[in-house]
């Protein structure tokens, strides 16, 4: 069983889409994570660079989640904004061993953030400081500091430190995740479409 077939067991809901997406600079490692969520026997053996954005959906008994892998490559990042009305949670991932992008990422997230379908909503965002096997890789606190992290008040977040080629850190995420989508979904009228 998928992390993501767990989480939607743990939520307890009724045949309820809920829209995640998967977002980050090129080579954070999104696909990875989203490949290590899937259910063992449909996971894929290698990983190539997503062009445009995939679409990963995960179904169990109670719950559909639809997974929108974006690519990070600065030529498709504008398409990240035709998902966001209809997403209820972000995953966004960072590489914490590529300090000099890091500019970069926080200006992606400060724009992300700062987006009129996304401002006013109290979406949960789940970060992954990813690759923090790297000798070099910044500790998800740096990582926090870095992203100016608790400057975001008006929105749900948690930071992990995450390896997703071994799957490391995933499931605290995914366990952060299920709680704050099963929260929301209670509460806001944005998830009940």
């Amino acid at each position: 069983m998928g992390l993501l077939d767990k989480l939607s067991g743990w939520l307890g809901l009724r045949k309820k889409e809920v829209n995640v997406l998967c977002l980050g600079l090129d080579n954070s490692g999104k696909t990875t994570i989203i490949n290590q969520l899937k259910p063992a026997n449909t996971q894929a053996q290698e990983i190539v660079p997503t062009i445009g954005f995939n679409i990963e959906k995960f179904k169990s008994s109670s719950l559909s989640f639809t997974v929108f892998d974006m690519s990070g490559q600065s030529r498709y990042r504008n398409l990240w904004e035709h998902y966001y009305k209809e997403s209820h949670a972000i995953i966004f991932v960072i590489d914490s061993g590529d300090k000099l992008r890091m500019v970069v990422a926080k200006e992606e997230l400060d724009t992300l953030l700062n987006h009129q379908d996304i401002r006013s909503r109290r979406l949960p965002v789940l970060f992954f400081a990813n690759k923090t096997d790297l000798r070099d890789a910044m500790s998800s606190v740096k990582v926090s500091q870095q992203l100016c992290l608790e400057n975001i008040k008006d929105k749900p977040w948690h930071i992990c430190a995450s390896n997703a080629i071994k799957g490391e850190g995933l499931q605290e995420g995914v366990d952060w995740l299920q709680g704050t989508v099963y929260i929301s979904y209670q509460n806001n009228k944005d998830m009940r479409a």
